[in-house]
């Protein structure tokens, strides 16, 4: 009876802690997605690798592209594999954003396992955005397809004096086309020099397949870093922000003191329309000092969702007050970014699952999967 009792007192103590670390594992309105889970034994999927190296255009050298890190992947579908496209970053520097980013690429029949490419596909050249990718790089994309199989990639420029929203596409995933910065032509020209980042195109299910989808006759994206903002387009290139009556750039998702998102709102992997609305995974990051959510460690990145109004997609009609997914192992919270750091950006339909792909304190790459049905 007496070991019984003490059994039950350890379970007391220890069970909230457990729902705390295992914040993916909450109960999830109907309306939302997951739990994405981390398969066993099988995670980081992508590491860095010293070995790989290229002849590099902008040192005029040969150079081990992705020694430093590599973390905060794309994932596209193609030929029924799952590619992923993740920012790798060389070791010409120390520090966050004092070296030079370029995109990889690796492929997966099982989204698991992965087989990179020797080479880097994404990369700063002797090109005509030289002027904003010189000497950063190009960082965090996110990527979805259109129904007749063009690839559609909004990454981050940085010339290490302001990042930039960029635009590229591809028929393959592996030859890129660089459109340049995605709000140059908007309003004659206002928002060229803005400095933004971070995009998640609106898609649909269609046949089974992700593709991008229109929002009242419109291409759309939710993006932004802190905050949380609309643009629209008619060609998939020339983007153009919101704004409200002011004029100013409509935030439609603010940071939350006290939340886990008490400091950043970041969007993370291509929205999605649900039978519900439109669902955005974004990335929050736990603010330091008074305002931080003292459930989690100041600084942490941790994944939420909130859904929009179909009709009206700047109306929250629902948003997740705890994160969905946590840093919880050690590789998710060590490397370039210790504070703990789970950062989504690539997210897939394969093979009737959703595959979530992530960085992990910015030095790493992982993979969580949600099954739809199985029941929550």
């Amino acid at each position: 009876m007496h070991i019984m009792v003490l059994r039950l007192l350890v379970l007391m103590v220890f069970l909230p802690l457990t729902i705390l670390a295992g914040a993916q594992h909450q109960q999830l309105p109907d309306w939302s997605m997951g739990p994405f889970i981390r398969p066993a034994n099988a995670n980081p999927v992508l590491s860095p690798d010293k070995k790989s190296v290229f002849w590099d255009p902008m040192s005029k050298k040969k150079l081990a592209w992705e020694a430093g890190d590599v973390f905060n992947p794309a994932a596209a579908v193609k030929n029924n594999r799952i590619y992923v496209l993740y920012r790798a970053e060389d070791e010409s520097g120390k520090g966050i954003g004092k070296r030079t980013s370029r995109l990889g690429i690796a492929e997966s029949r099982d989204g698991i396992k992965m087989k990179k490419s020797p080479k880097p596909v994404f990369y700063p050249a002797e090109d005509e955005q030289k002027e904003f990718e010189w000497p950063g790089g190009c960082e965090d994309p996110r990527i979805a397809v259109t129904e007749d199989g063009l690839y559609v990639m909004l990454y981050t420029q940085w010339n290490r004096k302001t990042f930039r929203l960029a635009v590229a596409t591809s028929k393959d995933l592996v030859n890129w086309t660089k459109h340049g910065p995605a709000f140059y032509n908007a309003y004659n020209g206002r928002f060229k020099d803005l400095k933004c980042k971070s995009a998640s195109i609106v898609t649909k299910i269609e046949n089974g397949k992700q593709v991008i989808a229109k929002v009242n006759g419109k291409y759309m994206m939710y993006w932004g870093e802190r905050f949380m903002n609309i643009a629209t387009s008619d060609d998939l290139i020339n983007w153009q922000p919101t704004l409200d009556k002011k004029e100013a750039l409509h935030i439609i998702v603010r940071p939350r003191p006290h939340y886990f998102d008490s400091d950043l709102t970041e969007c993370g992997p291509p929205a999605i329309i649900t039978d519900k609305g439109i669902l955005v995974l974004y990335n929050g990051k736990n603010k330091g000092g008074n305002e931080r959510d003292t459930n989690y460690t100041a600084n942490t990145y941790a994944a939420g969702q909130v859904l929009f109004d179909l009709k009206d997609p700047s109306k929250v009609i629902g948003r997740l007050d705890k994160p969905f997914f946590v840093p919880e192992e050690p590789f998710e919270k060590s490397g370039q970014y210790p504070a703990g750091t789970v950062f989504v950006e690539g997210l897939v339909f394969f093979k009737n699952k959703w595959f979530l792909y992530y960085g992990c304190a910015d030095s790493r790459v992982a993979v969580a999967i949600y099954d739809p049905r199985v029941e929550n």
